[in-house]
């Protein structure tokens, strides 16, 4: 093991009875997320590893390659150093990842929507020396941005900037050299993000122990294989695209990771009948998406299809099967750590109707009412769960974690479920205030911060409202001075220039005299999204 000394400043440790205990019990096996490349690079060396449009690489090539990466960015950057990584799914984005781990740098997973409020907020949180990101992507000059944080953030030093046209954007970072030393297991091997319910989101540090192991018992329960072909449907720095089994779960089972650009139907049906794609994960929307475009027959070598992110109704669940022929796996779970599936040997009605089980023994959960007493069996209540790869605390939030961990040391997770006799889960809905939008988790605070600041705007209030595409669109209830002349493209260029992120953006808008309070004076969001459901409330597209 290389020596970083203890744990990152700022993580939250297992205490060591539990860490003992699932060392022992070899869940925590003590590799690391970059040795499963040597280890795949030995045993399998001139198998495909990685497909992105034209390029491809073996085992063997992928490893040098990060290899090489990892020593250009050591002469850069230390041991525990941040780097934030925005990236879309790109060959880039998957060797950085891997050369971060081997270099012991720690990388910072942004979302390719993410900007200025966001990305400012990461460098801040965590003290980051360094930015990686593309020149332009779906219309937006990332490098632009990037240079603007740079020249206003002290600790942003190195930009690493991978251009539109393709090839390989690393070039001027690679270096030759002695191969570095392995990294420790039991250190922090990057920080991801949660859904967040208090404003910008919060930072998960996850080591190399908790992370693989999580990674190794997905791709078991996915029955992932060296003939296992993954497509990255979804953006590869979300949990589930990486981890459930993901980008990790197919290269640890010596597989084919195949990048997709874009989720659009005719580029992801293309890119499965090239490649032989035979598993994918998609959320609600886009598997709706999907199924209204997929061929007579499914899709040829499509075996399993994952459904997570938001949870997926037993109708549209149906209709997945039926149109896809393939088998449907549901997943449910959260960046922080549990991760719950379906078993691809479980019955129609648990596929069907269910959000899974956890995926090992070792998953603690508890059910409760709103005072933390468990609820009877079979009815509704808040989860809580603590376990091998659930964290028992966020990055340097350390207030945030008394109101988020319980004293002894199981996460609040804000969901509301209701846990059936056979060990599945029902979800039933969030207690924590959060939209889900198209999977991605939206803060209203957050957002509705940014909308009393445009000209007008007295009061604000942003609340989900059902929608059968996206699950929850956002809804901005506003307050405003004089008679409402606010029309939502305005107030959308307004968010935009405040740099908030594009998935954060208002669907629609409504007017209200004054927004409704609980006893203790809160915003009552479920007030309005009753009232938002009434045909006098005003409202403009």
């Amino acid at each position: 093991m290389t020596d970083t000394g203890s744990l990152l400043e700022g993580a939250v440790p297992w205490p060591a009875a539990f860490a003992e205990r699932y060392r022992a019990e070899g869940l925590w096996t003590g590799e690391t997320l970059d040795g499963m490349l040597r280890r795949n690079a030995a045993a399998d060396p001139d198998r495909t590893a990685l497909v992105c449009g034209e390029r491809r690489l073996t085992h063997a090539e992928l490893d040098a390659r990060v290899d090489s990466l990892a020593c250009g960015l050591r002469q850069r950057l230390r041991p525990l150093d941040r780097i934030v990584v925005q990236l879309p799914n790109r060959m880039e984005l998957v060797e950085l990842l891997f050369a971060c781990f081997r270099a012991s740098v720690i990388p910072v997973m942004a979302l390719p929507g993410h900007r200025r409020v966001d990305l400012e907020h990461f460098v801040r949180q965590t003290d980051a020396r360094a930015l990686a990101t593309v020149g332009r992507w779906a219309g937006f000059d990332h490098a632009g941005l990037a240079r603007v944080l740079r020249g206003d953030l002290e600790s942003l030093e190195h930009l690493f900037v991978v251009s539109e046209e393709g090839g390989d954007g690393f070039d001027s970072l690679r270096a030759g050299g002695a191969g570095l030393p392995p990294a420790d297991a039991t250190q922090v091997a990057l920080l991801q993000l949660s859904g967040g319910s208090t404003g910008t989101p919060k930072l998960i540090p996850r080591t190399h122990d908790d992370y693989l192991f999580s990674v190794r018992r997905s791709a078991e329960l996915c029955g992932l294989g060296p003939s296992s072909v993954y497509l990255v449907a979804l953006p590869g720095t979300h949990n589930f695209p990486l981890s459930s089994a993901g980008i990790l779960g197919a290269l640890w089972a010596g597989g084919t990771v195949v990048l997709c650009p874009r989720p659009d139907p005719s580029t992801a049906f293309g890119l499965i009948d090239r490649e032989g794609v035979t598993i994918t994960g998609v959320v609600p929307p886009l598997a709706r998406a999907w199924l209204a475009a997929a061929p007579a027959g499914g899709l040829s070598s499509l075996e399993v299809l994952q459904v997570g992110g938001a949870k997926l109704d037993p109708e549209l669940a149906t209709e997945l099967v039926e149109g896809f022929g393939c088998t449907l796996q549901q997943v449910f779970g959260m960046a922080e750590g549990l991760v719950c599936y379906t078993r691809l040997g479980d019955s129609p009605g648990v596929v069907l109707e269910t959000q899974g089980r956890p995926m090992c023994e070792a998953d603690e959960l508890r059910v409760v009412d709103a005072n933390g007493d468990p609820v009877p069996d079979g009815e509704v209540g808040d989860l809580q769960t603590r376990g091998p790869y659930t964290i028992r605390g966020y990055y340097r939030a350390p207030e945030h974690d008394r109101s988020a961990f319980t004293a002894d040391g199981f996460y609040r997770t804000g969901d509301r479920v209701r846990l059936r006799p056979d060990g599945n889960l029902v979800v039933e809905g969030r207690s924590k205030e959060q939209v889900s939008r198209g999977g991605e988790k939206i803060a209203p605070v957050e957002v509705e911060a940014h909308l009393r600041t445009f000209p007008g705007v007295r009061d604000a209030a942003v609340v989900g409202v059902p929608d059968r595409v996206l699950g929850e669109r956002l809804c901005a209830v506003l307050v405003v001075e004089g008679e409402p002349q606010i029309r939502r493209p305005a107030l959308v260029r307004h968010l935009r220039d405040r740099g908030v992120a594009e998935f954060k953006m208002p669907d629609r808008i409504a007017f209200v005299d004054a927004l409704p309070t609980t006893k203790v004076g809160k915003t009552d969001r479920r007030a309005l999204e009753r009232q938002l459901r009434h045909p006098a409330t005003g409202g403009t597209p």
